[in-house]
C-alpha cells in the first residue's frame, strides 16, 4: 500500500491543478460584460426594510436613482443626507431613489437610517446577487436609470454632493 502512496498524491495534485486552472482560465476568458451608460439594467427583487419587496420592474417607467451602499463605508455614510435631500426636492417629479445595502443585517441598517433620519426605500442585498449582477467593485455606487430601463450614468466612489446628484437627475428628467 505505501508503494502507491506517492502516484496516488501526484495524481490528487494533478487534478486539483487541472481544476483550478480551468476555473482561473475561465474568469479570465469570459467576456467583460460591465455595466455601462446605454446598457439595461439588470432586474433585482429585493426586501425592504418596509417589509415588501422591490424590483427594478416595479419602478418602470420612472427615472430612477439607486445607490449600492454599506455603514461600513465612511463615503456612502457621507452622501446620505445628500441624496436624503435630492430625493426629497425630486419625489414630486416621479424622480424614484432606493438604496441597496450590501449585506448588512435588517437592525443596523434600520439604526444607521434612524440617525440620518432616511426615508427613501431601502433594501436588502442578503446574498449579494444583486451586487454581482451590477459589477460593483467599490462602494458607494449609484446608477442613474432612465424610465425606459437603460442606464443613463454611474457614479463610482464618493461621496457625490447635492450639486453631482441634481445634475444627474436633472438629465434623467431630460431638464438640461
Amino acid at each position: 500500500m505505501k508503494r502507491y502512496r506517492k502516484p496516488i498524491q501526484y495524481i490528487i495534485l494533478a487534478v486539483v491543478l487541472l481544476v483550478g486552472g480551468y476555473a482561473i482560465g475561465q474568469s479570465f476568458l469570459k467576456p467583460n460584460k460591465a455595466l455601462k451608460p446605454g446598457s439595461e439594467a439588470p432586474a433585482f427583487e429585493l426586501l425592504g426594510l418596509d417589509g415588501q419587496a422591490h424590483s427594478l420592474d416595479s419602478y418602470r417607467g420612472k427615472p430612477l436613482v439607486v445607490n449600492f451602499w454599506g455603514t461600513f463605508c465612511p463615503p456612502c455614510r457621507n452622501e446620505m443626507p445628500a441624496l436624503q435631500a435630492q430625493y426629497d426636492k425630486w419625489k414630486e417629479q416621479g424622480v424614484q431613489l432606493v438604496g441597496i445595502n450590501l449585506s448588512e443585517d435588517r437592525v443596523s441598517v434600520g439604526s444607521f437610517l434612524r440617525s440620518y433620519d432616511i426615508d427613501f426605500p431601502v433594501l436588502l442585498d442578503k446574498n449579494k446577487k444583486t451586487e454581482r449582477k451590477y459589477g460593483l467593485k467599490e462602494y458607494p455606487t449609484t446608477f442613474f436609470i432612465s424610465a425606459d430601463g437603460k442606464i443613463q450614468d454611474i457614479v463610482i466612489g464618493g461621496p457625490m454632493s447635492e450639486e453631482t446628484i441634481e445634475s444627474r437627475v436633472r438629465l434623467l428628467l431630460g431638464k438640461d
